[in-house]
């Protein structure tokens, strides 16, 4: 492969295929280091329920954004975008590849095309929303954003609070879909992108979902949780893996029926973040299996 020019490859693709470890194959490859893009994380406190790469895969190849931030810490899209920009320019001084692996599609797009101006929201019109969240719950937030954008219903990651909020807040303050506002061309970067996305079969998928998180309850998600109950309305554990199994603590569903539950959203999670990046028309997509010659 003849390189005239620093190029970042893209690993993604939904939870559970196998990003992790196509990445690594890839950074040995090109002797390089990895920048995660996964918006959990790079949280320290969080585990288990986050699917972090092993110690042994951490200490094969460098990771960036992999426990470097405190939960107490606010993290966004426009936070990874400035550090990922950084940690490539660093890359780049002693390699001429960079490996990027994530799920977080937003994440991604703010590190290729740059993020979106907004105009700034009334601050009594955000505190209302998240008050009448932490009242009612997700339904009611899903409802409300359905009602008022549901453009952005349909495309947005309708299990994620902080995005439903962020889309409510905007439509609420200056009367348009949050949608309107990702009209401008991306910015250019000064490298090249190259993204490479892995895919399975659904039911392969789906058992590989199942095994993955009856392997977290094995290794202890439950105490995980149990540990972070002081922490539990931050944005960070409004995920799945967490919000089902601290309402079993709760005592709204049998820890059986909070596990079935992790099953059934995770798979809706990767089905959602693979309809996010089919939209990406130059992603080249593989088989996790596929030789990493042909990778290259």
């Amino acid at each position: 492969m003849a390189l005239t020019a620093p190029i970042v490859i893209i690993v993604v693709g939904p939870t559970a295929v196998g990003k992790t470890a196509a990445a690594i194959r890839l950074a040995r490859h090109f002797k390089t280091k990895i920048i995660s893009a996964d918006s959990r994380q790079c949280y320290r406190e969080l585990n288990i329920g986050v699917a972090k790469p092993s110690p042994a895969e951490l200490e094969a190849v460098h990771h960036y954004f992999i426990n470097s931030h405190s939960i107490e810490e606010e993290v966004n899209a426009a936070t990874f975008e400035e550090l990922a920009l950084g940690w490539a320019a660093d890359i780049f001084r002693t390699a001429p590849v960079a490996v990027m692996v994530g799920g977080t599609g937003l994440y991604i797009r703010a590190f290729t095309d740059g993020l979106d101006t907004i105009p700034p929201v009334d601050q009594a019109i955000r505190s209302h929303i998240r008050f009448h969240y932490e009242e009612r719950g997700l339904t009611w937030l899903q409802e409300e954003v359905k009602k008022y954008d549901p453009a952005f219903y349909e495309q947005g990651e309708i299990q994620n609070p902080q995005r439903l909020m962020r889309a409510l807040e905007v439509r609420m303050s200056t009367g348009q879909s949050i949608l309107s506002f990702r009209t401008r061309e991306p910015r250019t970067r000064p490298f090249t992108i190259r993204t490479i996305g892995l895919q399975l079969p659904k039911e392969q998928l789906h058992q590989r979902i199942n095994q993955r998180v009856d392997a977290m309850m094995e290794a202890g998600l439950l105490n995980e949780v149990k540990s972070l109950l002081p922490y539990r309305n931050h944005n960070a554990l409004q995920t799945v893996g967490y919000k089902e199994l601290f309402d079993h603590l709760d005592g709204k569903h049998t820890l059986a029926e909070a596990v079935t539950a992790i099953k059934t959203n995770t798979r809706q999670y990767a089905k959602r973040q693979l309809t996010w990046f089919r939209r990406d028309l130059s992603v080249r997509w593989a088989d996790p299996a596929t030789p990493l010659e042909t990778l290259v």
